[in-house]
């Protein structure tokens, strides 16, 4: 079988009536129109299979590539957790405008209505205006009945804590943890492989057809954690030319590398695919016996279990942020 390499893919850009044209502006994306929300750019969730784009592997989805190469590409023990499935979910997300306040589900919750996983997720902001800002979790504990009454009656941003943001900010969005992005921010997401959400408000917005989009309260309202958070935002610090641990938790670690000089990556005990998400400037990619590929601002690359060492040399100060699932 032919040697793997760190895979391409082709993005999945979907539109959104929040979306704008900053993937193209801030990340050179060929965005079909202004209003692209989304960029899909490895995904494993049913009817959006990511589609490998470079070498010997292009055309292929990504569960073709694992049914394939199995621990080769993914680690023996994240086969061994969730065979063909591909864990996590990358993307880059344009906030024009706000979205609709809205929670995901558990694993506990997925599992019992949707037979899928759950849906945590953190956003690193690649660029923002500069007033924008979020909504994550409620200024103060508050009882599902009274937060139902709220909803009836459409006062629910008063409810909820709203945190300015600024590029470089991270955030760690737990399901159950109820959200908005507000206008005027790009970010990477990375999250479980799961599409499930649950809109409670949408600011009485219409979509492209004129009809008000869809809420899914009685969801939401099971889903919903009903406690105070002080805040999702995620400090860390940045120490050129080492792996910067930004956030851990039970489904995925989340590593900035800021760099202008080559860095080796050590991968041998990981038994894990590793995904770079390039936000700024650009590379190339040793991954040994001659094999290189480069990576630029706004490109995502999967580095397969089996490439244990790769070298990273920057064409120019390079930022990438480093993703892998959680060693339990």
């Amino acid at each position: 079988m032919s040697q793997l390499y760190p895979l391409k893919f082709q993005p999945i850009f979907i539109e959104k009536v929040w979306g704008g044209n900053r993937l193209k502006q801030i990340l050179n994306k060929e965005i079909p129109n202004d209003k692209t929300g989304e960029s899909w750019e490895i995904s494993a969730v049913e009817g959006k299979l990511s589609v490998v784009s470079n070498g010997f592997l292009a055309g292929n989805t990504i569960e073709e590539v694992i049914e394939i190469y199995i621990g080769d590409l993914v680690g023996e023990r994240i086969f061994e957790e969730f065979g063909t499935v591909f864990p996590l979910l990358f993307k880059f997300i344009d906030a024009n405008d706000v979205l609709s306040v809205q929670v995901h589900p558990d694993n506990e919750l997925a599992m019992k209505k949707h037979e899928a996983f759950g849906k945590t997720e953190l956003w690193y902001v690649v660029d923002s205006d500069p007033d924008a800002y979020i909504y994550a979790g409620f200024q103060k504990g508050i009882k599902k009945n009274d937060f139902a009454e709220l909803i009836s009656a459409g006062e629910v941003k008063d409810s909820l804590r709203k945190e300015n943001v600024k590029k470089g900010d991270v955030f760690f969005i737990p399901a159950g943890l109820i959200h908005a992005t507000g206008p005027g921010v790009l970010f990477a997401e990375i999250q479980q492989t799961s599409d499930l959400t649950y809109r409670v408000y949408d600011w009485d917005r219409k979509d492209n057809n004129g009809k008000l989009r869809e809420l899914h309260v009685e969801e939401a309202l099971e889903a919903i954690h009903f406690h105070k958070v002080n805040s999702a935002r995620v400090p860390y610090k940045t120490e050129p030319g080492v792996a910067n641990t930004i956030n851990k938790n039970d489904y995925f670690t989340i590593n900035k590398l800021v760099l202008n000089d080559t860095y080796t990556a050590e991968y041998n005990n990981l038994d894990c695919f590793v995904v770079f998400m390039c936000l700024n400037g650009n590379a190339k990619l040793d991954y040994g016996q001659g094999g290189l590929e480069s990576i630029q601002k706004g490109e995502t690359v999967l580095i397969p279990s089996v490439l244990e060492t790769i070298k990273i040399i920057p064409e120019n100060e390079v930022e990438i942020v480093e993703a892998y699932v959680s060693e339990n």
